[in-house]
């Protein structure tokens, strides 16, 4: 038995079965290549699910978190530290939003931009109903699969209420839904595990001004889209549109856990002491982190990278022409390739084959590389999922 199945049996032994894993065990990364546990090496165009945009162990990362941990890890929320002033200050100007809450986690936040909406809402006299989309995702909370996908709520009743569903680039389906005691309004920018499904220029705009005519919080969840995935810091700069609330984690700790909630002034000043808190939110440690993130993405261009490696992309991918293709769609490094079959074994034949990517809403294989990624890394994806194909369709 070798390392990666004496792993994997472990992993099935003692813990929670809540997870269908790849039957591999991964040791150590560097850039965009992973090796697993028998020393075999990956192309990795999943990037831990939008997570590591700066590839793995990023040298600067890395010494930023060695620096940090020797100094100060946790003090809790008590205390103001320099490393949370900062970054609060480097994501409220940079997007033009007014005050930041950090969390730990993507469900986290969004389950804090919750609860600004409705407590902005209380202060106006209404009611708290949040309106998400169909086929999105925000998390895994109760309160977060209370927005999404009804089979991800199966066994898990009661469902918190208040929550009612419409459908993306439809405004007519949300105007049907929106009432008086609707707070709030979340969307993806472009809908990650949706099927990378981005949001038209004129649905957000219409929302825009929906939710302005109605007093409601528009709330645009960039947890996967957001920090340079798109080419663009934030994915609302595609559109022009601000929102009233956003909601950030994956690349924001470029593999540190670290989540962030933004608001306008607005939402800011129906807030008070103790209305919301987190322990290890907002940490020193994970704080640091987050500044570096932004710092290695201005000091290396990453943003007018992704914007040419993504474009080269997405055009090579519809060049491929592969049988079954019906659409490649995504902005930047965020990108989804749709076929008119499952791609799960497609998927795992590019394993097989050395590269990592992913397989979503049934019959979409998504890349989310790490930013970083080259043009001739993207050559080499190309050509493992041209013979993946010829192997399995």
């Amino acid at each position: 038995m070798n390392n990666n199945q004496l792993i994997t049996e472990k992993d099935q032994q003692h813990y929670l079965p809540v997870f269908k894993r790849f039957p591999i065990a991964i040791e150590k990364g560097r850039g965009c290549k992973v090796w697993d546990a028998d020393g075999n090496e990956y192309l990795d165009a999943l990037a831990g699910i939008a997570v590591n945009n700066l590839g793995h162990c990023h040298p600067g990362i890395v010494e930023t978190i060695q620096h940090q941990a020797g100094k100060l890890m946790h003090v809790s929320n008590f205390f103001s530290t320099p490393q949370q002033a900062q970054l609060a200050e480097k994501m409220t100007t940079t997007s033009k939003m007014h005050s930041a809450f950090f969390t730990n986690s993507g469900a986290e936040s969004v389950e804090g931009a919750i609860k600004l909406a409705r407590k902005w809402a209380k202060s106006k006299n209404k009611g708290g109903e949040i309106i998400s989309v169909k086929k999105s995702f925000h998390g895994r909370t109760l309160a977060t699969i209370a927005t999404g996908k009804k089979e991800m709520q199966k066994g898990f009743g009661p469902i918190p209420g208040g929550f009612v569903q419409a459908e993306l680039n439809d405004i007519e389906s949300i105007i049907k839904v929106v009432s008086d005691q609707t707070a709030g309004i979340i969307v993806e920018p472009i809908q990650g595990e949706g099927g990378i499904n981005p949001a038209s220029q004129e649905f957000l705009q219409e929302l825009r001004n929906l939710c302005d005519q109605r007093s409601i919080a528009l709330i645009f969840d960039e947890i996967q889209c957001g920090i340079g995935r798109t080419g663009k810091m934030y994915a609302k700069n595609h559109f022009g549109i601000q929102p009233d609330i956003m909601t950030f984690a994956k690349g924001l700790g470029s593999g540190f856990p670290v989540g962030a909630v933004l608001c306008n002034e607005k939402i800011a000043k129906a807030i008070d002491f103790g209305d919301h808190g987190t322990t290890f939110g907002g940490n020193p440690l994970a704080c640091a982190v987050g500044l570096k993130t932004y710092q290695i993405i201005k000091e290396e261009d990453i943003l007018n990278q992704v914007k040419k490696t993504g474009d080269y992309l997405m055009t090579e991918l519809r060049r491929l022409n592969l049988s079954g293709t019906k659409e490649v769609r995504g902005k930047g490094l965020m990108v989804g390739m749709e076929f008119d079959f499952e791609t799960k074994d497609l998927v795992l034949q590019m394993l097989h084959n050395k590269v990592i990517a992913n397989a979503t809403a049934g019959n979409v294989v998504r890349f989310v590389p790490p930013l970083i990624i080259s043009t001739k890394e993207v050559d080499l994806l190309l050509e493992i999922l041209e013979k993946s194909h010829k192997e399995t369709v």
